[in-house]
């Protein structure tokens, strides 16, 4: 730890990955395993209904995932996936595909596939953080396939990688996403269908609808746990005056509500203390998490796997909140399955208690798994089994490929090494 208590890029790097994976690098150091190869495809999974951050010219198309495979010396092989959303971060599908392709993914090959603080260190050194860690959502995708490796070369689970109990099943929560009143009444409706008891709103620009429609679903759902999510919409004094009308209407926390670089604006929100305040974009290292709660910014985080650099990240991100008291949710980048059998591992060994707001299964329409995750009834199971717990389907992975080159070119795609 640094002097005072802080927290150091050392200190992260070693502390979320390396402790719990000591008896695994030993055992593949006696077996020589080495990361052999890196392949990377590009492909937009179908989606159905609107939600904001994905329309346009791109993001009508479906929702962009990085596929990441890391084959080991020994044959073993490991998978994991990138998230971009264009409208909601500075990463793309493109630029993500290039970074795993051409700097992340050579940096690892030759190196144990079970030392994961290890390949941070070496995508540290292939791509420079700016005020935090470089290209995060890309890396994560090499990240939950290292895990994944790690845990099928040892035969464990992410739970047991990090000596804890696999843990749910987890409830998940609705995202009611709406233009209008009338059409939040038609979402919610059919997430009660769907087994749905708890919703999430997103709000922002306009305070006057946000807190009608956090009133309409509270009528709806009176039991529910609310959560509504500003993703950096309001303006400072706007904020100000939503959170305790948004409190009055029911909400329950906070998220995001303003721009995460409006460092005064949410140490007054903070002290206002109408609303738990929650971040989320702008916390991607344990580093500027420990500066933001010594700033008196955030009551918790909404923890994302997919948005902070990948489970190593995550895994310490929680235990600080945890170790201050502070709360953390569970949330996602609407995850595709390979990144949301990933969360759900994460979010299931650490005793997730609140509704999580993954809502990769509200949204989108296909998998590439060979037997899919269990949601039903408004909750997910974790997956059981070694590493992230599932098994890909390949050629799944090479149709979806395939049928999303073909619409943005008319040619269908092939993997990309690096390495």
């Amino acid at each position: 730890m640094a002097r005072g208590g802080g927290v150091t890029r050392r200190d992260f790097l070693h502390g979320a990955a390396a402790v719990p994976l000591v008896w695994s690098a030993a055992r593949t150091a006696e077996r020589d395993v080495k990361i052999e190869r890196v392949e990377v495809s590009a492909a937009r999974y179908p989606m159905r209904g609107y939600f904001k951050f994905f329309t346009g010219a791109r993001g009508s198309h479906g929702r962009a995932a990085v596929f990441v495979k890391v084959t080991a010396s020994d044959g073993s092989v490991g998978w994991g996936q990138s998230v971009p959303i264009a409208k909601w971060s500075d990463e793309t599908l493109e630029t993500a595909t290039i970074a795993l392709q051409d700097y992340f993914g050579p940096a690892v090959v030759g190196r144990d596939p079970t030392d994961i603080a290890g390949a941070h260190e070496a995508m540290d050194a292939a791509v420079a953080g700016g005020f935090s860690t470089g290209m995060p959502i890309a890396r994560a995708g090499l990240d939950l396939a290292l895990h994944d490796l790690a845990g099928k070369l040892t035969g464990r689970s992410l739970a047991e990688m990090w000596g804890r109990a696999r843990g749910g099943p987890l409830t998940l929560s609705w995202t009611v996403n709406a233009r209008t009143l009338d059409e939040a009444d038609a979402v919610m409706a059919e997430g009660r269908t769907r087994g749905y008891r708890h919703f999430n709103i997103k709000v922002a620009p306009d305070v006057v609808f946000d807190v009608e429609l956090a009133k309409r679903v509270r009528r709806g759902a009176p039991e529910a746990f609310l959560w509504a999510d500003a993703n950096g919409g309001y303006e400072p004094q706007t904020a100000l005056k939503a959170a305790p009308a948004l409190a009055d209407a029911g909400v329950n926390v906070l998220e995001s509500p303003i721009k995460p670089n409006r460092i005064s604006g949410y140490q007054a929100l903070k002290k206002q203390g109408a609303l738990p305040i929650l971040m989320d974009e702008g916390v991607v290292s344990p580093v500027e998490l420990e500066e933001f709660i010594r700033l008196g910014m955030l009551d918790g985080v909404a923890m994302k796997p997919s948005r902070c650099g990948g489970l190593a990240s995550a895994k310490q991100q929680i235990e600080m909140l945890e170790n201050r008291g502070l709360m953390w949710l569970g949330s996602g980048l609407t995850d595709p399955d390979i990144s949301l059998a990933a969360t759900l591992g994460l979010f299931g060994a650490f005793g997730l208690a609140k509704p999580a707001a993954l809502n990769g299964p509200q949204f989108l329409t296909a998998d590439v798994l060979a037997k899919p995750l269990k949601v039903a009834d408004g909750a997910a199971e974790a997956p059981d089994g070694p590493g992230l717990g599932v098994e890909v389907d390949e050629q799944k992975v090479r149709e979806l490929v395939a049928r999303t080159r073909a619409g943005d070119s008319g040619k269908a795609d092939e993997p990309r090494r690096g390495g």
